[in-house]
């Protein structure tokens, strides 16, 4: 009997395995407008695929929820144990990332990779953190995504639902994926599964459809997920003009550029400016000016500072810093430098006086940058 060649994807995957060949796994992520739409089930069922085409496949973990179909779905694939540890008193499970890694599949499946893991129980805080190691390895990864858990999304995800979204995952991750694929449902059709038991146990079945799972909030949830999909789309289309040499027919975005303080209310003029970058194709900056002051700002300032710059760079922005004693000039200087359109600040702060005899930083640009558009947000606190 003839041997089967074997696939072009099975050459790749056997490829990266070989060890020192310095190859990524790859990453694919299924994502969806909520739980329920049945992204493990599809993520199992391409693991199947895969198996039967020669892959050498493991399920490194997975939530099933109790649900009949994905446990069905689970049988006949090889499961990597979890690693037990005990926690406040009781025993827990943690995807044991060392024993896939030991493993060396081709190909993990490791469901929910928002999750926060049990601390001193795996190798980082975060799930997404275990799938890098992974990749690192030359293995390649399916996973799963709600949207609300895609750090630019969660903010907005709070005030349309009203519940928090406590594990979040950074835009990078999800963009650098090789494959993100929506698993789409409509409204309707998920509340009926989760009436009909499908989701949830009979006893949770009305608090999830008066609340979370309420028609508006999953509209607006799968419009959200329907967004990323189509950013992600037109990603994939520039890249494949640029790699193919082809004329873009459609005009780039001049970047935006976002004037941040220390002040926690920094963190809504990120979300702005990054909402008005990804509107319109273009590149977000993030920029603090230092002034002679700053030499004398608290440690908890300079703490805030970081997390808001970090929180930049979860969003992909390109964060920038630059000294000066007139700030205003200082922005002119980074936008011309970057090719800025569109500047983002606040509201001027503090004593109308001292704005009236020196001038506040939005006057300033607004006389000197007769170029540039500028979006002045205004305080949450105001606004409340």
């Amino acid at each position: 009997m003839e041997e089967r060649r074997p696939s072009a994807e099975e050459m790749l995957e056997r490829v990266r395995r070989q060890a020192g060949s310095g190859s990524r796994g790859r990453l694919k992520i299924y994502l969806g407008m909520a739980a329920g739409v049945g992204k493990t089930y599809a993520a199992l069922m391409e693991l199947h695929r895969r198996k039967s085409r020669g892959t050498d496949c493991v399920v490194g973990w997975v939530e099933t929820h109790g649900r009949p179909k994905t446990l069905e779905a689970l049988r006949g694939l090889e499961v990597v144990p979890p690693r037990r540890c005990e926690y406040k008193g009781r025993m827990v499970e943690e995807m044991d990332t060392e024993a896939i890694i030991r493993r060396r599949p081709a190909v993990a499946l490791v469901d929910e990779l928002a999750h926060t893991n049990v601390p001193g129980c795996a190798r980082h805080e975060k799930r997404w953190q275990e799938v890098q190691d992974i990749l690192d390895h030359g293995i390649t990864v399916i996973s799963t995504l709600n949207v609300q858990h895609i750090e630019s999304f969660a903010d907005l995800v709070e005030d349309i639902t009203g519940s928090p979204v406590r594990e979040r995952v950074p835009d990078w991750v999800v963009d650098q994926a090789d494959e993100l694929e929506l698993v789409d449902m409509s409204p309707h059709s998920l509340r009926q599964r989760i009436r009909h038991g499908n989701v949830y146990p009979p006893e949770q079945v009305e608090a999830a459809l008066r609340g979370f799972f309420r028609e508006g909030n999953l509209s607006a949830l799968r419009e959200l997920a329907l967004r990323k999909m189509a950013e992600r789309a037109e990603q994939d289309l520039e890249a494949y003009m640029r790699q193919h040499d082809i004329e873009q027919i459609w005009p780039v975005g001049d970047k935006v550029l976002v004037a941040i303080d220390a002040h926690p209310r920094s963190r809504i003029l990120i979300q702005r400016g990054w909402r008005r970058a990804q509107r319109y194709g273009t590149d977000l900056l993030v920029a603090f000016v230092e002034t002679p002051a700053w030499a004398r700002a608290s440690p908890e300032a300079r703490r805030q500072l970081a997390q808001l710059l970090q929180y930049a760079e979860d969003l992909g922005a390109k964060c920038l810093r630059s000294q000066g004693q007139d700030i205003a000039a200082q922005l002119l200087e980074l936008a011309k430098e970057h090719n800025v359109g569109t500047v983002v600040l606040g509201r001027p702060r503090g004593s109308r006086w001292r704005h009236l005899l020196r001038g506040s930083v939005p006057e300033r640009l607004l006389w000197k940058a007769k170029d540039i558009d500028l979006i002045i947000v205004a305080d949450q606190a105001e606004q409340d």
